[in-house]
């Protein structure tokens, strides 16, 4: 067995290189929600754009890996006592040892790293330019299934559009869930009235069909009226929007349900093409998947379009909510729209700045200038290359000292 005891290099390595890996494993699951990376999300963007590289297990790496060296300048603070100092110098140098020193150097370079990344021009060419409005509803849920739900939803949404209309934007983004019925009822609606009056591209979010079940979808409508284009959720709320192990207890489900159709998720690899192009579509809990984002800025996704409703939670939460796609937007590098139902909905730059947000629990509408961008980070291209290469690593050092250690 070899022991870590006189190897505190390794073990800040091995410490960051499994706590990157266990959290690479539990984002692979249904329950992921937050990482260390978003401790730094929304108040430190310059440390926040080392995500560009590997996705947000950079940042964790930074964070574990300055505590790790300073931890291990804690536990050595002793060695200063064998220094040939002076006692009058003792005490000045008693917390001053090389962890600390390589602890606080490391911390400079990432952020001057971050810093160089997070002060990169942004291109704004006006024919990529795009007007996009957003549309915060204010309805409670408790309400928002309800034919009195039903009716200020159609008032709001309508009444927000033709205001975004008039304005003079290109499209018009709704919340998740904006209008609660299925997509085949859409068109009777006087929002899609409105959207083939005034011919200006809306994203509505409602409920898809799909056989006997129903997905959560976000549709373009384009000037027509006419759906040209459908997102399903494929990240859903487990227990909230369905059930874990339904292959297994789906049969129980269905005999204790008295509903006939039940929530599906949408399919991993969709995209989104808009008339404007492909865009990078999210719908509430899929903020925290970074992948989700990754893979459509691969296939080509030129800005985000985050529908949300948060309206089950203290504010609090769709504020981490908002930390989240701050987070996305950087690494992607894209301008993302974000709209909730109650809060907050805002727009972001591909710096994650907050061009604009929206006060909590109110009905507001605001228009914004986003670009298309078509620019592919290094995380957009490769991934996260940095845990695997991490653990690699981190196994190979200790596999080394096991054997030098056994000769």
């Amino acid at each position: 067995m070899v022991r870590l005891g006189g190897q505190p290099w390794l073990r800040v390595l091995i410490g960051t290189a499994v706590w990157c890996g266990l959290e690479s494993l539990w984002s692979a699951g249904p329950l992921w929600w937050s990482s260390l990376a978003y401790t730094q999300s929304p108040h430190n963007l310059v440390i926040v754009h080392l995500g560009q590289l590997s996705g947000p297990n950079t940042v964790t790496a930074a964070i574990v890996a300055i505590n790790g060296l300073i931890a291990e300048g804690w536990t050595n603070r002793q060695d200063t006592k064998y220094a040939k100092i002076s006692s009058a110098s003792l005490a000045a140098w008693r917390f001053v040892n090389k962890y600390w020193v390589i602890a606080t150097g490391l911390l400079i370079t990432l952020h001057l790293i971050g810093f160089i990344l997070y002060s990169r021009p942004i291109a704004q060419p006006p024919e990529a330019a795009l007007k996009v409005g957003i549309i915060q509803g204010n309805i409670p849920n408790r309400l928002l299934r309800s034919s009195e739900g039903f009716r200020r939803a159609q008032e709001n949404y309508t009444t927000g559009y033709l205001t975004l209309a008039d304005q003079g934007v290109d499209a018009v983004l709704t919340p998740e869930g904006a209008l609660p019925i299925f997509q085949r009822n859409l068109l009777g609606t006087a929002l899609v009235a409105a959207v083939k009056e005034k011919g200006v591209v809306a994203w509505i979010g409602a409920f898809g069909d799909r056989g006997d079940s129903y997905t959560i979808s976000l549709f373009t409508f384009d000037s027509e009226g006419e759906i040209v284009s459908r997102y399903d959720k494929s990240k859903l709320v487990p227990l909230g929007e369905y059930i874990p192990f339904e292959e297994i207890f789906g049969g129980l489900v269905q005999r204790l349900s008295p509903l006939e159709a039940h929530q599906v998720p949408g399919s991993a690899n969709q995209i989104f093409d808009t008339p404007f192009g492909r865009a990078i579509a999210s719908i509430c809990y899929e903020s925290a998947f970074p992948e989700q984002f990754r893979r459509q800025a691969a296939a080509g996704g030129q800005f985000i379009l985050s529908s949300s409703n948060d309206a089950h939670y203290r504010a609090s939460m769709p504020f981490q909510h908002h930390a989240q796609d701050i987070m996305r937007a950087i690494e992607t590098d894209r301008w993302s729209a974000r709209a909730t139902n109650t809060g907050y909905s805002a727009f972001l730059d591909p710096h994650g700045r907050t061009l604009w947000i929206s006060g909590y629990n109110t009905y507001e509408t605001h228009a914004e200038t986003i670009y298309r961008r078509q620019t592919q980070t290094l995380y957009v291209r490769w991934g996260d290359w940095l845990t695997p290469l991490l653990l690699i690593f981190s196994g190979g050092f200790w596999l080394f000292v096991k054997v030098k250690a056994e000769n």
